[in-house]
């Protein structure tokens, strides 16, 4: 079982990283929260990892938090929710605002990742609410304000320009929001090529 990987990064995108360890490169499918805080190309990095092993496969996860991993595990152990899917659970939401979720029940917020339907939120929150409550203890738990688009027109233009050029709806919409996140100032072609750079990363 391999728990974590330090080593250097090859390669990065919004699904996967590339880390050479004494030259073997371990491919790693990572969420978005993940992602944002690789450090550049060819630069020492490490993550905690899961081990995924199939009759037909074997796959590696990997997380810049040891909370990050533990919420997956958590999300894994819930029927009908595979590695893939807790990936994407983590991504459409993010480690913090998901154990509010999770502890506070909203279902609502939960279904609204693509993939996840009313029955699975229901499952997560019931099967994980004291689970989630005791792996956040000494987190920052209070609800987190919603995100609010100040330009919906630039929003829109800037994802409907980045699913042209083939990005994924979701990977998109987490990009845009994570750049006005830090800059809600910048116009729409800044907006554009700082999504751009941090995708290509």
């Amino acid at each position: 079982m391999i728990a974590h990987i330090t080593g250097i990064l090859l390669s990065k995108n919004p699904e996967s990283a590339i880390i050479d360890t004494a030259g073997v490169g371990y491919q790693l499918f990572i969420p978005l929260s993940t992602f944002y805080k690789l450090p550049d190309e060819h630069e020492k990095v490490g993550l905690y990892t899961y081990t995924h092993v199939r009759e037909n496969a074997f796959q590696l996860f990997g997380f810049q938090t040891k909370i990050e991993k533990e919420i997956f595990l958590l999300l894994i152990s819930v029927s009908g929710i595979g590695p893939k899917l807790a990936l994407n659970i983590l991504s459409g939401i993010g480690p913090d605002d998901l154990l509010n979720a999770i502890v506070e029940s909203n279902c609502d917020r939960i279904s609204d990742v693509p993939g996840v339907g009313k029955k699975t939120a229901q499952r997560i929150t019931l099967e994980l609410k004291e689970k989630a409550a005791s792996l956040s203890t000494g987190l920052e738990t209070r609800p987190r304000k919603t995100f609010e688009i100040e330009n919906k027109e630039m929003f829109n233009d800037a994802l409907s320009a980045l699913t042209n050029l083939g990005y994924n709806n979701k990977s998109a919409r987490n990009a845009i929001e994570y750049v006005l996140r830090s800059n809600n100032e910048i116009n729409l072609e800044e907006l554009i090529r700082m999504v751009l750079k941090n995708l290509s990363k």
